[in-house]
């Protein structure tokens, strides 16, 4: 299907939001389907459907990254972009607000809100989006419709408005009233019939109508005047309201409907096209020109060119898709482009709409489309791209921090030629990724949550051949002493010809944040000054492969005082290893102790939860800092040693239904109590004991 040249009142976009299990995706397949622009409908649980495409998410049954799909309706041109609900995915969700000029926010007739939810809400809210709810699966088994509205309002306030209310819910619902036209429409499959409003529903209706009045009239001062002083307000007034009143986001109403069934469906696309802004109604793009200077661009398509990156796509097959967003200007197929992020040129080769996992070839993106482009070679998500003559910049996207941390390693060592190249292909498409070395040497995946490793770990071996597996980190721990001892080396060694002959006294004591200090003050010539450097790298070596438990020994000064020499056998090589044996033997006297990485994290959390999560902090051995409150949540300022927090995130996550995130940062080094520092020292002997033999 090809799609007409539209203008900017023609156009909109929208992101579906909302938690897991919700519906977004087969909401998406349903409006795609009935405006034709896929000739089968495509369903989650089968596995047919064309947003959820990626092999993971059909074995899960589950969207895990956005999916954009352009549909025409009536001669408008409508992008919705289909993202995850679940947690671990949030970046996904970032990243369609951002593209997007709408969001209709889904929730699941039978439940509450929830945390996927909350957070489109919150992200809606911090972008300014206009947006509407959209109450699914009332006609599913123990859906409430009514209650489901309730508790929309409960969470978010009475700024959200009733258009519609159910006829009947579970088994029995059959259609909604319409609250604005009073009018009540019957559904049967795609097609939908006007009944007269059940009079039992006569009360619910006027109850209903005038919270959609309250919430309405605030869009307009003389509206709410008549609202207040109880005169009647037309149709065509109510109307005006709502349009106002959802593009400037002081209102957001509610539709219900069943996306399984297509009841409601209508009126929703109606909805998106009536109330929700196009991009002449957005207000023109904040971003820095090439002087660093703040400027405004309307979205016009004879502006400047200025276009948003908001996904990237690694496929071994068709190599990186990127997904765009043009705020202003025309972006040609196969023209030049500059990438104002990284300052190199990039040349964009077919430009593509996107109907899910079909694709469409197009001449042009023109302000207001969404689209995408095969294999460009510098650009990133987040990235601007513009003219080399107008180097227009976007600010970055503002992605959530990672926190689950696990150490990785290739399965095979045929896997280990693979592991660098394909973990820096799955970094493109993972903003919420990172992958770094550990102090102890290993490689530290980082990422949103035990779902999102998963993914991230069956598309590296998918996409590109490459089996890791996971484990624990190893706490980078760090011995020192707290004794001061004296202690002596000798090395001697007798084969035939010549032998070796080392004999070192050295002082230890400890050198709080000085590192490892090396010093001399031998009297009389009884260790010749040639083997100082030897006995110095002895001790620096043997401090860094750790004595107690296998980690770096530190802020220890080590003092050679006296010794002996043999005129033929000594070398430097016989010092260095008397003054390892010197070290060993001094520590093991010098009390020594280990210490582990403190960090500072600060939790964020709704206040229902802070009983729950503080005792669960006492439980890592936490100390609370303080408490502060930031945009309706609480954050809780603790340390807690690093050995308790690698698997918090997902702790929190459980604790708080999702809710809760935290950031960390090391600060200090501090003892490790003996009863732990034990099991730690055990556990290295048992790996010396296991590598001897």
């Amino acid at each position: 299907m090809t799609m007409k040249n539209v203008d900017l009142p023609h156009l909109r976009s929208v992101v579906l939001a909302g938690h897991a299990g919700s519906g977004k995706t087969t909401l998406g397949e349903q409006l795609l389907h009935r405006a034709g622009a896929v000739p089968r409908l495509g369903r989650v649980d089968d596995g047919t459907s064309h947003l959820d495409f990626e092999p993971e998410e059909q074995k899960r049954r589950e969207s895990l990254s956005l999916a954009v799909a352009t549909f025409e309706s009536d001669g408008t041109r409508i992008t919705i972009v289909d993202t995850p609900g679940y947690l671990d995915f949030a970046a996904e969700v970032v990243s369609g607000f951002h593209a997007t000029d709408g969001a209709i926010y889904v929730i699941d007739g039978r439940g509450g809100v929830e945390a996927g939810l909350e957070q489109g809400v919150a992200l809606g809210r911090a972008t300014n989006t206009a947006a509407c709810f959209f109450i699914n699966m009332c006609d599913r088994e123990n859906a409430d419709p009514s209650a489901a509205l309730d508790a929309i309002r409960a969470s978010f306030g009475t700024k959200i408005a009733p258009l519609q209310i159910a006829i009947g819910s579970g088994e029995t619902f059959s259609g909604f009233v319409d609250l604005v036209h009073r009018k009540a429409w019957q559904g049967e499959g795609a097609k939908e019939t006007e009944i007269p409003i059940p009079a039992d529903l006569e009360a619910e209706v006027a109850r209903r109508r005038d919270q959609l009045l309250e919430a309405a009239s605030e869009a307009d001062d003389d509206v709410l005047t008549k609202y207040l002083e109880g005169e009647e307000i037309s149709d065509a007034e109510l109307e005006a309201c709502l349009r106002k009143g959802v593009k400037e986001s002081v209102l957001a109403p509610v539709l219900i409907g069943s996306a399984a069934t297509g009841i409601g469906l209508r009126a929703l696309l109606d909805a998106i096209v009536r109330y929700l802004p196009s991009p002449a109604d957005e207000a023109p793009a904040v971003v820095k020109d090439r002087s660093g200077a703040t400027v405004e661009v309307p979205p016009d398509p004879d502006g400047p060119l200025l276009v948003r990156v908001f996904k990237t796509a690694a496929d071994p097959f068709v190599g990186r898709l990127t997904y765009l967003r043009v705020l202003s200007g025309t972006l040609h197929s196969q023209a030049h482009v500059w990438n104002s992020t990284k300052r190199e040129d990039e040349r964009i080769g077919q430009l593509l709409l996107l109907h899910g996992k079909e694709q469409e070839a197009i001449g042009d993106l023109k302000a207001g489309e969404i689209g995408a482009v095969a294999k460009l070679t510098v650009t990133a998500t987040g990235d601007t791209l513009a003219t080399k003559e107008k180097p227009l910049v976007l600010p970055p996207l503002d992605f959530p921090t990672p926190t689950l941390m696990l150490a990785i390693e290739p399965q095979t060592k045929a896997d280990l030629d693979k592991m660098g190249t394909a973990i820096q292909r799955m970094l493109e498409e993972e903003t919420t990724a990172r992958v770094e070395r550990s102090e102890t040497g290993e490689q530290i995946l980082v990422t949103m949550g035990e779902a999102h490793t998963a993914v991230i770990i069956e598309r590296l071996k998918r996409k590109f051949g490459a089996a890791i597996v996971t484990k624990t980190p190893r706490v980078p721990y760090k011995e020192t002493i707290r004794g001061k001892t004296q202690a002596h080396g000798r090395y001697k060694k007798q084969t035939g010809g010549h032998g070796m002959f080392g004999d070192v006294w050295i002082e230890i004591e400890p050198n709080p944040g000085g590192g490892v200090e090396f010093a001399e003050k031998v009297v009389g010539g009884s260790v010749p000054r040639q083997f100082f450097p030897g006995i110095e790298k002895g001790i620096r070596e043997t401090a860094a492969d750790g004595v107690v438990a296998g980690y770096p020994l530190s802020d220890f000064r080590a003092t050679l005082y006296d010794g002996s020499f043999h005129t033929v056998d000594s070398n430097e090589l016989s010092f260095k290893i008397a003054a390892s044996m010197a070290l060993k033997d001094g520590v093991h006297q010098a009390k020594p102790v280990l210490l582990e990485p403190i960090m500072t994290i600060a939790v964020r959390i709704p206040e229902a939860f802070m009983g729950e999560v503080n005792r669960d902090l006492n439980g890592r051995r936490g100390r609370v800092l303080g408490m502060d409150t930031d945009h309706g949540m609480q954050v809780i300022n603790a340390s807690v040693p690093q050995a308790e927090l690698f698997s918090y995130a997902t702790e929190l996550r459980s604790i708080t239904g999702g809710r809760g995130t935290f950031t960390a940062t090391l600060d200090h080094y501090e003892e490790v109590p003996s009863h732990l520092a034990e099991k730690v020292i055990e556990a290295h002997r048992k790996e010396e004991s296991g590598a001897g033999h």
